[in-house]
């Protein structure tokens, strides 16, 4: 009877509610429960959607000054039909109210977004805009929505928003929401914001009262569809703001069942950072006749005003480093910076001594609560904790103005997350700067990174260029172009691209250099020939960038040059591992891999750490 009733007890446990979803279903099928509506146009009632005027100074632009005025602003338009762009907000012709909020923000004129994303939404067009982080896409889509709402009937009792704006994290939807309740106020538009990690009671509450703008995570609304809590008979414009984020964070399915429950004569705004294939689709999918504007680059790239330091070293000088810097840092005047880390318990870590040490800092990263979340931005906001310490799921839609500094304690793995992570400083129109802490750990995001720096201008270090060569076999005797091709770029410390810091601030003490990493460095070229060396030497002095590849960035034209590359030159080539001393190579060229490795001395080594080391020899011997 006793083992019947364990049986018992034991059967039913993976589908009881209890233990949660069985394995494999942990999250479900969002969305199952919602149905694709069968829409008939003919009898859903009318709605407004174009209530754009041209303005008689936009009128008497020429077609060639509307070309230039694009040039200037890097603006380029796909499709027909697209209206000038204005130069000036009241051209625009908003609402009063709306002119009112313009003015006490002091916008002096529309950024270059704003500028062709305003008459082209106020027109009533689908429209996809790409634009770097900081741009002003926010209020591109929510001024031409107060203006969209303000023309419907109003809300009557069990309707759902007008407006929906789905993004993909939650400080993004409450900062949105945010702008929303500030320009929406005085014409009585009301807003609310749905996400995850809140309790669904005041959201619901809010849905149920009847809101205008709604803007939400996508999972948490496929819930309160699901339920029954809202309803989107009643939406007629519909924005899709970081598309890309969103479809990077797995969330197409969700968005898919959404729009479906929306109908297919609403006006629908894309905004993205990059435009790839699944982007182009979702676009293809939902978006009619739309017209794209891309302001800068079509491929991802960073924003200009950011100053963007490289600092090659390796992982165990990153804390001594971080605290050089931020000693600096927290010199000037005005100082909130952004230090981004991979892992969350890192981000726990991190925080806990740099407090235990004095300084100012608090963290937010995914296990956080959300009541502990705004907590610590507002706290970040006001200037009170000004060393914010964050993983990734604040690298998007962290939006705080007078952010100076970003450090990236931990590189991310892609060129696209660091333009996210930096993009956090210089909104707007401000400057600001971000520095990086590179490691040879990091070989594989080291091309992309050169891509990005050349792209913006920047100055770039020759220890990531040497990295990039080394990871490449570049340091090797026998094949001309590589050992040239690290020559050139081998700028001594004089190169107009590369300057001490304290031609640029008064002589404060930071400084990239890495004894660790010279010596890594300098010993995976240690294996080139005697011949090899005297290539090296007599192509130092050319002064062209070698072909191919990726190369030296000419430096900015103005404004404070990067600071952290010194010159490469350590004594001797010597090697060793973290925590052990560093070891030096006989001075005969080793002919094989048997009598490199007799030249070693392998006591206190791990077995992980020979294999390493191992690894290395034989690219040394190569």
């Amino acid at each position: 009877m006793r083992g019947s009733r364990n049986r018992l007890i034991c059967i039913p446990r993976f589908g009881s509610s209890r233990s949660g979803p069985p394995q494999g279903r942990k999250f479900g099928n969002p969305g199952d429960r919602l149905r694709k509506k069968r829409w008939d146009l003919d009898e859903l009632p009318k709605f407004e959607k174009n209530f754009y005027s041209e303005h008689p100074e936009v009128q008497r632009m020429s077609q060639y000054d509307v070309e230039e005025y694009r040039r200037k602003k890097e603006i380029t338009v796909r499709g027909s039909g697209c209206p000038k762009p204005i130069t000036n907000f009241h051209q625009a012709q908003y609402p009063q109210y709306v002119m009112d909020v313009l003015m006490q923000q002091n916008f002096k004129e529309p950024t270059a977004i704003q500028a062709q994303g305003f008459p082209l939404a106020l027109s009533g067009r689908d429209m996809v805009g790409i634009a770097q982080t900081g741009s002003g896409k926010t209020l591109s889509y929510l001024l031409p929505a107060i203006v969209h709402i303000n023309h419907q009937p109003y809300l009557e009792r069990g309707d759902g928003p007008i407006c929906l704006v789905l993004a993909p994290t939650r400080e993004l939807a409450q900062q949105v929401q945010q702008v929303a309740y500030d320009y929406g106020k005085s014409s009585r538009i009301k807003s609310t914001c749905v996400y995850g990690g809140a309790p669904k009671g005041p959201q619901i509450r809010d849905l149920e009262r009847g809101v205008e703008i709604c803007i939400a995570t996508p999972g948490r609304l496929i819930d309160f569809l699901e339920a029954g809590k809202t309803n989107l008979r009643r939406c007629t414009y519909l924005v899709l703001d970081e598309a890309d984020r969103m479809l990077d964070m797995g969330f197409e399915p969700q968005i898919r069942k959404i729009v479906d429950q929306i109908r297919p004569d609403r006006q629908t705004l894309m905004w993205s950072a990059t435009w790839p294939k699944e982007v182009r689709q979702l676009a293809e999918d939902f978006l009619k006749d739309y017209v794209q504007i891309n302001v800068g680059a079509l491929e991802l790239s960073a924003n200009h005003n950011i100053l963007q330091i490289v600092d090659v070293c390796m992982e165990s000088e990153k804390d001594h480093k971080l605290i050089q810097l931020m000693e600096e840092i927290m010199a000037e005047k005005e100082n909130k910076t952004i230090i981004f880390v991979e892992t969350k318990k890192r981000c726990d870590d991190l925080t806990r001594r740099m407090r235990r040490d004095g300084w100012p800092a608090m963290c937010i990263h995914g296990d956080k609560s959300q009541p502990e979340r705004d907590w610590v931005l507002s706290e970040f906001r006001s200037g009170k904790a000004p060393i914010l310490i964050a993983t990734d799921v604040a690298s998007r839609g962290l939006d705080v103005e007078d952010v100076k500094f970003v450090i990236n304690y931990d590189y991310p793995n892609s060129s696209e997350d660091y333009i996210h992570r930096i993009g956090r400083t210089a909104r707007s129109t401000n400057k600001g700067t971000a520095y990086t802490f590179f490691t040879p750990g990091n070989l594989r995001q080291a091309r992309e990174l050169i891509r990005v720096l050349e792209e913006a201008r920047q100055a770039i270090n020759p220890k990531l260029l040497q990295l990039v060569d080394t990871g490449r076999g570049g340091g090797g005797g026998g094949g001309g172009g590589g050992g040239s091709r690290d020559g050139e770029r081998s700028t001594s410390s004089s190169s107009s691209s590369y300057r001490d810091r304290s031609s640029r601030d008064g002589g404060r003490s930071y400084s990239s250099s890495s004894n660790s990493y010279d010596q890594y460095q300098n010993n995976n070229n240690s294996s080139s020939s005697s011949s090899s060396s005297s290539q090296y030497s007599s192509s130092r002095t050319s002064s062209g960038s070698g072909g191919g590849g990726v190369g030296q960035a000419e430096p900015p034209s103005s404004g404070p040059l990067p600071l952290m590359a010194q010159q490469f030159n350590p004594p001797q080539p010597m090697m060793g591992l973290m925590g052990h001393s560093p070891f030096q190579f006989s001075q005969t060229q080793p002919n094989t891999v048997s009598e490199l490795m007799r030249n070693l001395d392998f006591r206190g080594f791990s077995p992980q750490e020979l294999t390493t080391l191992t690894s290395t020899c034989h690219l040394l011997a190569c």
